[in-house]
């Protein structure tokens, strides 16, 4: 099983990033995906995930956009009205439920994307 993130960089304060994860090795369609972020000196915090439904964390409800194409095994975030607290590593996992923030029932996980809201 492979998930391959892209689409990270460097983005100003109020700008837009869309996030793509590529899956393969696995039935897509019968996962949930999920974007999971890593800030900075701190520990992983749940932001999105896809099933039939879409869920979002607090802190990026009406800002993010989860969405996933089962044709292309793909998975994206689209980020707007960034702020300087979205910065971290950006990683796409799957998983058999909706796990939120209960990181050990992820099955998979990707290398990362890095998102950094500077100006």
């Amino acid at each position: 099983v492979l998930l391959v993130e892209s689409g990270g960089g460097l983005v100003q304060p109020g700008g837009s990033l869309r996030l793509t994860c590529v899956v393969s090795g696995l039935r897509f369609s019968r996962y949930y995906l999920s974007w999971v972020r890593q800030p900075p000196g701190k520990g992983l915090e749940w932001v999105s995930s896809i099933d039939l439904n879409t869920y979002y964390a607090d802190s990026v409800k009406g800002r993010f956009t989860i969405s996933r194409d089962n044709a292309k095994n793909t998975v994206y975030l689209q980020m707007d009205s960034l702020k300087s607290e979205d910065t971290g590593l950006y990683y796409c996992a799957t998983s058999d439920a909706l796990a939120g923030e209960d990181f050990q029932r992820y099955n998979y996980w990707g290398q990362g994307t890095q998102v950094t809201v500077s100006s």
